[in-house]
């Protein structure tokens, strides 16, 4: 049986980790080299590393980082933030990222998905989906928002999902807005509805504050994996700690 991955994300802003409630209130979580090899040391099973004001501010992504953090730590990382062209993929990759996560682009141009697949194959490719809920002519969708959720794009993220899918993309990081920094646990509702929908790989992401949700992302959202940041960057909770209770709930984690 395949292990469940427990992944803690750095959102990263002006070269330091950060992290708020709904994409708002930023709080200082310290270097993103340093914290980087802290998780690794705590048995973190990859790393993500998402550059929040890069496409808002129209410039590239946090080479410098990426290279620094591949230079000290060995476990998989995935980057995203600010990427626009095959070039920008290609300079993440040797700079020694894994993956990329492609969000405000995949959504104005699609078929960057495709051809980013295509030359560098879908395992390396992520699209990260932030839908929040919205009501329009009396219905509730989930809504997907791009540019760090400043920028509603009319898409409903479910079939957004299935969409990136099927132009090649390899995995789906999903974090909910309306649940991101509240520490209430994952909105298990889109989790389950994305990763049912889908066949590729789907990380929950937004709203952990407890082992528990992580478990619950997994095991009622039916994710493959489960992304985590304040819980983590403020000393709540350890990543040994988090995935022995996850153990304990019966799912298989490398410890």
């Amino acid at each position: 049986m395949l292990t469940k991955r427990v992944i803690p994300c750095l959102d990263v802003d002006q070269g330091r980790v950060v992290k708020g409630t709904r994409f708002v209130g930023l709080r200082d979580a310290g270097n993103p080299v340093e914290v980087a090899i802290r998780y690794e040391k705590e048995g973190a099973d990859e790393l993500v590393f998402l550059d929040i004001t890069a496409s808002h501010e129209a410039r590239e992504c946090m080479v410098d980082v990426v290279r620094k953090t591949a230079d000290v730590i060995s476990m998989p990382m995935t980057v995203g933030g600010g990427i626009r062209t095959l070039d920008d993929i290609r300079q993440l990759l040797i700079s020694g990222t894994d993956k990329v996560s492609i969000n405000s682009t995949a959504v104005k141009e699609p078929r960057f998905i495709e051809q980013a697949a295509k030359r560098f194959g879908s395992q390396c490719i992520v699209v990260n989906i932030d839908p929040k809920r919205v009501e329009k002519n009396g219905n509730t969708f989930w809504e997907v928002f791009i540019h760090g959720g400043r920028i509603a794009t009319g898409l409903e993220a479910v079939s957004w999902a299935r969409e990136v899918e099927r132009l090649g993309a390899g995995e789906i990081v999903l974090t909910s807005m309306d649940c991101d920094g509240t520490k209430d646990g994952y909105d298990l509702e889109i989790t389950s509805a994305v990763s049912t929908a889908v066949s590729i790989p789907v990380v929950a992401s937004g709203g952990a504050g407890h082992p528990k949700h992580l478990a619950d992302a997994i095991q009622i959202g039916k994710a493959d994996a489960a992304l985590a940041a304040s819980i983590f960057h403020f000393g709540e909770y350890s990543i040994a700690d988090t995935k022995q209770f996850m153990r304990d709930c019966g799912i298989p984690v490398r410890l």
